[in-house]
């Protein structure tokens, strides 16, 4: 664990300077910051918003996936949307009922963007900002009207379109029996609308533009430029994050090395790799391996490698060169 929350503190690190935290700590929005790199993909940040709606700890969180918000009553056909969205790299914006840490659910606008390496084009890291849905009873409440055609048919949408079966109180009541209950204060509570409204859309997508903002800002600092959409197109030796995700899942220490770049590069190293040689991330790939040679290094042990990884004779200079060294 502790070589995670290593892994995690560079996250952020080695990509911003260290007034990023404070920088996001200050946007009121309830959002996560996630890394797929990094075995598991866990959340790298928790704003103070998100803290405070969930009821967690940042220590709680940090180092964990974002399924310990789920619960018995969350879709999920929304969630395989939502790893559907990781693994292609794109944008996705879905309602979904997640669980507060007394066990509590509620319905969320989930809203989930991307955070790409300017220099490679790769994704970086996820930003998911979380908007609580007004319910429908606070709107009547508060006075507001939540009907449009004054009744039956928008509640109709609501139950059989909008909310999900599985956050209706019965989903075996019929309709009659559901506006019946709705009518009645006294009756069993039926699950709010799970539809956002244009507001919450919008606050959303304002979150997004600011948390991106803020990122771009301290990235700039750095010279490790990061930007909402891709800036350059993945070239020769690019992982893609879904397949970062599923090499986290293995816990032996390897490499990845690309025979088609120049040089042959070092594209992807584990997590393991680097807690066994104490090297970041950033400071191993793109590298060949060569650099982890030293003088006591076997050169007889190095020729046999090279003699492994390239069959035709034409490439062998490459490698008495990679052996000399």
């Amino acid at each position: 664990m502790d070589s995670q929350l290593g892994l995690i503190e560079q996250s952020f690190n080695n990509r911003y300077t260290l007034w990023v935290h404070e920088a996001l700590d200050e946007l009121p929005d309830s959002f996560t910051i996630t890394d797929p790199s990094i075995s598991g993909h866990p959340i790298v940040f928790a704003s103070r918003g998100f803290l405070k709606m969930s009821g967690f700890s940042r220590a709680e969180i940090i180092g964990r996936n974002g399924r310990m918000f789920q619960g018995p009553r969350t879709n999920r056909r929304t969630i395989m949307e939502i790893r559907e969205a990781i693994r292609e790299e794109r944008p996705i914006e879905v309602n979904l009922l997640n669980y507060k840490k007394d066990g509590t659910p509620f319905w969320m606008l989930f809203k989930m963007s991307l955070v790409f390496g300017k220099e490679d084009g790769r994704a970086t890291h996820f930003v998911a900002v979380q908007v609580p849905i007004v319910s429908r009873k606070h709107m009547r409440n508060s006075g507001m009207s939540y009907s449009e055609d004054g009744g039956g048919s928008r509640l109709r949408e609501i139950v059989f379109g909008s909310c999900r079966r599985e956050v209706c109180s019965d989903s075996l009541l019929d309709l009659d029996r559901v506006l019946a209950l709705d009518s009645d204060d006294t009756g069993l509570e039926i699950e709010d609308s799970c539809e956002a409204s244009d507001l919450e859309k919008r606050k959303a997508a304002t979150a997004i533009d600011n948390i991106l903002s803020v990122l771009t800002h301290y990235s700039q600092l750095t010279g490790r430029l990061v930007c909402g959409k891709r800036c350059s197109l993945p070239g020769m030796g690019f992982i893609s994050s879904s397949l970062y995700i599923s090499l986290g899942r293995i816990k032996q220490s390897f490499v990845l090395i690309d025979p088609h770049l120049p040089d042959m590069p070092m594209v992807y190293a584990s997590d393991a790799f680097l807690k066994l040689t104490g090297y970041d991330r950033n400071e191993v790939v793109g590298q060949n391996c060569r650099f982890l040679n030293g003088v006591d290094t076997d050169t007889t042990v190095l020729y046999q490698v090279s003699i492994a990884i390239s069959p035709y004779p034409k490439k062998k200079s490459i490698y008495m060169e990679y052996v000399r060294v």
